[in-house]
């Protein structure tokens, strides 16, 4: 029988319009004057399909029955390949934690190609845990069961939150297992071994260009930028310097939109360098990534951040900003401005400030942003909640059932019973913080009182924005600790959760649940490192 990969459409624009590496062979090196370089996937023992994702599979062209069809998890294993793919690793370099790192590079992922579907819409397969690459430096390209569970399960619970992402096909055991110091201290461990196949337009990223611009070479980052704008951007207009100033123009934008959505459903990246930015305004990368359960602003799930706390939630969007900068930086070259950049920087600041005041009033379910009175009322709550373990998304989901008709009368007691469970502290409410939040609510109820939505209307707005389920830590955990043992349903069963995360779901109300004890201080759950 025909291969299911057979039949879709690869093009590989990206191999075919870029200068590639001359050298041939799969060994470290660094790499000048090339986009990439050719390389194929290092078979495994028993490539097995654990999880796949139906909606993916629709993207491409494809279908549940091709997923049963026996090269299919040999292809996402990484042990076959199709006539027309053309399989290869991205060279990029790139900031990280703030300095610049040199030469990077897809070092444990391998691009099959990309295919243009039935709407001329373009899709690259990656497969990330394929094998070593020449930018692997001294790791062995693979990927372990714990990590590739997150990275599938958060790829696909980010996209049916609405927010900018990208995708994941499959999840596949290799049957191989791979060697993992988990926090890098001393103490590495065989894992079972994994591979995602990751789905996007495109995997450019910030690095793409930034190594160019680093190693002098003027004529391959137009090149790049010529790409980008052909491919990706072509509303903005052939290649020129001005398409070039509309292009970063356009990633500011998309990049600040991308902060408001993760600000907006507690979501922190982890490791926000520059060579993990996407060009398209994804969230791209899914590593020691985490979901504010308790809201701080101060929390870093990256165990290797924990003590500066460059990526902590609350920093994410002056965090993409300083990248926006060093993209800025990159693109000069062949802008010759400074002044454009600027100007284009400037509107990131305004647009992410014009989306974040929207949606927090959406968030708060007030008609429309009044300007400092709900300026401090935001204020005032976000501080609130610091006082308190809060949990956020259990907050903001159970505040669309206060009343306005009846809130005004309503007693403190009744008030904050509205809330009470998303408290993760045991004991009674320190008396100060009560009041302080009492205090809260009851200017809440004033202000909702302003606006002439009914109850039942501003509800179904809240919960349109605020979901009730959200992809916690604690979850993947569960399935991990299942998938490590050859038990993959619970990813299957998550995802399944994950497909419509602002409904209720009275039957799966287990899921909504803020983190449980066991998990607070648990590895995976609360602590984790870039090989999570």
């Amino acid at each position: 029988m025909t291969s299911p990969f057979e039949t879709l459409r690869f093009d590989n624009a990206f191999t075919r319009e870029l200068p590639g590496d001359p050298i041939p062979t799969n060994q470290v090196r660094q790499v000048k004057g090339a986009c990439f370089s050719r390389v194929r996937p290092t078979a495994v023992s028993t490539p097995q399909l654990a999880a796949y994702s139906r909606e993916v599979l629709a993207d491409l062209g494809m279908n549940q029955a091709d997923t049963r069809h026996a090269s299919f998890a040999m292809v996402l294993g990484g042990n076959e390949q199709t006539p027309a793919m053309d399989p290869y690793a991205a060279c990029y370099g790139g900031h990280q934690f703030g300095h610049w790192a040199g030469q990077l590079g897809d070092g444990r992922a391998i691009s099959l190609g990309s295919i243009l579907n039935e709407r001329n819409q373009r899709w690259e397969l990656q497969l990330k845990g394929a094998g070593p690459t020449p930018y692997s430096r001294s790791a062995d390209g693979r990927a372990v069961m714990r990590s590739s569970v997150r990275e599938f399960l958060c790829s696909e619970a980010m996209h049916h939150l609405g927010v900018p992402t990208t995708r994941a096909l499959s999840l596949v055991d290799t049957g191989d297992s791979v060697v993992r110091d988990m926090f890098y201290n001393g103490n590495p461990a065989p894992e079972r071994g994994a591979i995602v196949c990751r789905v996007a337009p495109s995997f450019l990223r910030f690095g793409n260009f930034e190594i160019a611009a680093a190693q002098g070479d003027d004529d391959l980052l137009k090149r790049l930028l010529d790409y980008a704008l052909i491919h990706h951007f072509e509303d903005l207009g052939p290649p020129s310097k001005d398409a070039y100033l509309a292009l970063f123009e356009t990633v500011c934008q998309r990049t600040a939109e991308l902060m408001v959505q993760w600000m907006r459903v507690g979501f922190v990246h982890g490791v926000m360098n520059t060579d993990n930015m996407s060009l398209l305004g994804l969230t791209i990368d899914y590593g020691p990534y985490g979901w504010l359960e308790d809201y701080d602003p101060q929390w870093t799930p990256n165990t290797t951040d924990r003590r500066h706390r460059r990526y902590r939630f609350g920093a994410q969007p002056r965090v993409a900003l300083w990248n926006l900068m060093q993209l800025a930086n990159a693109f000069y070259p062949v802008i010759g401005d400074t002044k454009p950049l600027e100007d284009a920087l400037g509107r990131y600041g305004e647009t992410f400030q014009h989306r974040e005041q929207r949606v927090m009033a959406e968030k708060l379910g007030l008609e429309d942003y009044s300007g400092a009175e709900d300026e401090a009322l935001i204020a005032d709550l976000l501080e609130a909640l610091v006082e308190n373990e809060t949990d956020m998304t259990l907050f903001f989901r159970s505040l669309a059932e206060i009343p306005k008709t009846q809130g005004h009368r309503a007693s403190d007691h009744v008030l904050l019973g509205h809330i009470s469970e998303a408290y993760y502290t045991d004991g009674p409410t320190p008396i100060a913080s009560q009041e302080k939040m009492t205090l809260w609510l009851h200017r809440y109820v004033r202000r909702i009182q302003q606006d002439k939505r009914s109850d039942e209307e501003r509800r179904q707005a809240m919960n349109a924005v605020n979901p009730k389920y959200v992809m916690r830590n604690y979850l993947a955990q569960l399935a991990i600790d299942k998938a490590e043992h050859g038990d993959f349903s619970e990813i299957m069963n998550i995802l399944d959760v994950m497909r419509t995360p602002y409904a209720e779901q009275p039957d799966r109300a287990q899921y909504a649940e803020k983190r449980p004890a066991w998990a607070r201080h648990r590895p995976g759950c609360s602590m984790l490192s870039c090989s999570s």
